[in-house]
């Protein structure tokens, strides 16, 4: 018995090691779950830039083998023919040019987790706890009988 009073402390701290470790750890179930998470919005990205692209792709398309969407697309961004006349509106307020926002940057975030010397702290005290406390029993025992 005398045997187990002193290794139940190292079992003990072995035991909320591997605990704290698999449920909080860098490694663990709570890190593995965030980047699923993670995973799941760069695949959301990816597709939402995969329709961008497909659009870009049609617009490129036009413009390479359509002179009239090449025409209206110059007059869009301001230039004109030279037999073109230009009739000034005023009033209307400033006319944006459309702009195609080439999707935007997506970082994925690093998980957070319980840093190592924390859990192996934390395992250490509690296996220090029940040696000493398991330790005290004994001497209590010893000095009563």
């Amino acid at each position: 018995m005398n045997i187990f009073k002193y290794l139940a402390g190292i079992w003990i701290a072995l035991a909320i090691y591997t605990v704290f470790s698999f449920l909080g750890g860098s490694r663990g179930m709570s890190a593995y779950n965030y980047l699923l998470a993670e995973r799941e919005l760069q695949w959301n990205n990816i597709r939402e830039l995969s329709v961008l692209n497909e659009e870009l792709e049609r617009t490129r398309n036009n413009l390479l083998f359509d002179e009239d969407v090449i025409l209206v697309r110059a007059r869009e961004l301001g230039f004109g023919r030279k037999d073109d006349r230009f009739i000034r509106i005023v009033g209307l307020g400033n006319m944006k040019n459309p702009m195609i926002i080439p999707g935007s940057i997506y970082k994925a975030q690093n998980p957070d987790f319980i840093p190592d010397l924390y859990i192996k702290i934390a395992a250490l005290c509690a296996g220090l706890l029940i040696f000493t406390f398991l330790l005290t029993l004994e001497i209590i025992e010893k000095r009563s009988g």
